[in-house]
């Protein structure tokens, strides 16, 4: 229908004048825009029904739902220059005393906790700066200003209030007797001393909507032609509704999303942050409070078998506040102390104990109940809290090391440290490991015989130390089980690391002596990262060269007639190392070859692992991924 056509389908209802884009409901249907504009005349009365989109959100239950509204007005003015119309709610305008519609399509209602809804009138809005009168339902009377009392409206223990605010449900001071009934937009506020009818006639004057002046029939892709003026419509009327329902749906998704994550932002700041540390430190608590509790268990346990028990002051006392430091390890700190009678000892703090304690009841559990002279006697002990110290009598001539190589690789000896007194040595060591194995109640494997741990007294007598990765076994059982492989790289035996070297027994021990052999021998320690010759790599390989009848041994690039005690130190050793625990001599053993002539010992096998072997005779010698995985484990000194 063209533009002339239109302005010839007015008609009127009452008073009002009804033409484009308005018509009435009998008018044909080219005289108005949409349904969104058609009005309906009942006697003199023109009425608007306006067809709100609600999408209901329940906010506990987390679903929503959608509905159409009809709301009910009467026109009582239509402005088509201002594109204006005033309407009055259908329950206010019926008489001098009612409600409004109990809801507005013109607003967003969260006036509650547990719902709210978004209303879409497409395409009327409210006109200019509006007002809003919320009738209230209360149980008993309410003294404020704000609330004014509707008597008609209220009965023997209800009472309706209204009360006006400039934002739709906004009440800053809801009293908590009260529920909401309606709400309706109105031009004005009525001043505080205005009286019910006053009230109620600026409520009938109704309020102002705007409409929006495109034609929403027509798509985005045709033009208007009025008054010949050319313009382009923004979006269909379909679309628009969709899509403002659509976009006030995502804003108040991202809108309560940001609220959620800023509330998290402040619970992790204020409250997770301060929990997490409130947990570790009690983790740290716990654990630091389980290992005092086992090591104290022990120590009850075993009260009339362990040394003399010091507290930490007497500890301070003995070492005169730690004044004078011998060593350092792993484990922590050696101090030189001194008892009661000026009877030296040697205090070893344990500055960094694992598992527990493991270490300290190790010590405790084995030294504690060990008396021989070829093993390091336990004084006394301290356990208080988280300090634990363990004395030991004093060895004024320090460890074995510093007598067989130096960081230099050169001997350092006294005049009287013979071959002979070497070969005393070793022999003393092999009596303390055997009677480790086999002279007390239960089998205790050392796990970490080397140089570092045998010390020596004043007339260099050796004697075994450090028993923090010791074991203790009954003497009938033939094999170990542990979890983890043990001990420090150049010592530990290959069926530590492999069990398919075979299985874990007094052996292992045997193995770690027998690399203590060949390095007193040698005078180089077995893993030795400065040798030239890629043929000296592998210690044991290297020493069985040297034994070729006839060889001299070389020392630091000078040759040395090799002694007879020498000898039998790497052909004792060499034994000691094979790679299958089974072909190793027992402890007791190895003391009748060192006690024993050089002439009698029969040559062991060649080390596997010779540089100078062909791959084939090394795979022979046992399987080439055992080899690869012992080769893996050669960066670090100690394993746990």
């Amino acid at each position: 229908m063209g533009l002339a056509e239109r302005k010839g389908c007015s008609s009127s209802c009452g008073r009002q004048n009804i033409s484009y884009p308005f018509r009435l409901k009998d008018d044909p249907p080219g005289c108005g825009l949409s349904s969104w504009y058609q009005l309906i005349c009942e006697g003199n009365n023109t009425i608007l029904d306006i067809q709100s989109d609600k999408f209901y959100f329940a906010w506990s239950e987390g679903v929503g739902f959608h509905f159409l509204e009809k709301t009910r007005y009467y026109v009582t003015e239509i402005s088509y220059e201002g594109a204006t119309i005033n309407v009055v709610d259908f329950g206010l305008a019926s008489g001098r005393c009612g409600l409004p519609t109990p809801s507005s399509p013109f607003e967003v209602d969260d006036f509650e906790d547990s719902y709210g809804y978004v209303s879409s009138s497409f395409p009327y809005y409210l006109s200019g700066w509006n007002y809003w009168a919320t009738f209230l339902n209360c149980t008993r009377q309410i003294k404020n200003d704000t609330y004014r009392l509707i008597p008609c409206l209220s009965q023997h223990n209800t009472f309706v209030y209204v009360v006006f605010t400039e934002e739709a449900y906004y009440l800053q001071y809801l009293e908590p007797s009260c529920r909401y009934l309606a709400a309706i937009p109105t031009a004005s506020s009525p001043d505080m001393n205005s009286t019910t009818d006053h009230v109620f006639k600026l409520l009938q004057k109704g309020f102002v909507l705007s409409w929006d002046s495109f034609d929403p029939q027509r798509t985005p892709f045709q033009y208007y032609k009025y008054e010949g003026i050319s313009f382009l419509p923004c979006i269909v009327q379909q679309y628009t509704r969709s899509y403002s329902l659509r976009m006030q749906y995502v804003l108040w998704i991202l809108t309560y999303t940001v609220e959620i994550l800023i509330t998290l932002a402040m619970l992790g700041r204020l409250v997770f942050a301060p929990l997490a540390v409130h947990l570790f430190l009690a983790y740290k608590f716990w654990s630091t409070r389980a290992s005092i509790d086992s090591v104290e268990k022990f120590l009850r346990n075993q009260q009339t078998l362990v040394p003399t028990r010091y507290s930490y002051t007497d500890i301070v006392a003995i070492t005169s506040h730690f004044k004078e430091k011998i060593g350092q390890g792993g484990f922590g700190s050696v101090f030189k102390g001194k008892l009661l009678g000026d009877h030296p000892v040697a205090i070893k703090m344990l500055g960094n104990s694992k598992c527990d304690g493991e270490e300290f009841i190790n010590e405790v559990s084995t030294i504690g109940m060990i008396h021989h002279v070829n093993v390091v006697q336990l004084a006394g002990f301290c356990s208080e809290g988280s300090k634990r110290a363990l004395v030991y009598e004093y060895m004024p001539n320090g460890s074995l090391d510093k007598y067989i190589f130096s960081s230099s690789g050169t001997r350092h000896r006294p005049s009287n440290f013979t071959w002979d007194k070497l070969d005393d040595i070793a022999l003393g060591v092999a009596r303390g490991i055997d009677y480790l194995h086999r002279g007390c109640d239960m089998q205790i494997l050392h796990f970490d015989i080397k140089p570092q741990n045998i010390l020596l007294d004043n007339n260099f007598t050796p004697k075994i130390s450090d028993f923090g990765l010791a074991k203790l076994y009954p003497k009938e059982y033939g094999l170990v089980s542990m979890s983890a492989a043990r001990g420090t790289i150049g010592y530990i035996a290959p069926e530590l690391i492999s069990r398919n070297f075979g299985v874990i027994s007094d052996k292992s021990d045997v193995y770690s002596f027998g690399m203590l052999l060949l390095e007193m021998a040698g005078g180089r320690r077995n893993v030795d990262p400065r040798v030239e010759n890629s043929s000296q790599v592998y210690y044991p390989s290297w020493i069985y060269d040297q034994l070729a009848p006839g060889k001299e041994l070389e020392i630091n690039n000078s040759s040395i007639q090799i002694d007879d005690a020498e000898r039998k130190l790497c052909m004792v050793g060499l034994w000691c190392i094979q790679m299958k625990s089974s072909i190793r001599p027992s402890m007791s053993e190895v003391i009748e070859m060192l006690e024993g002539d050089v002439h009698s010992l029969q040559m062991p096998p060649r080390p596997c692992f010779s540089s100078s072997q062909p791959i084939s005779v090394r795979q022979s010698c046992m399987d080439s991924a055992d080899l690869t995985e012992l080769s893996i484990i050669s960066e670090h000194d100690e394993l746990p």
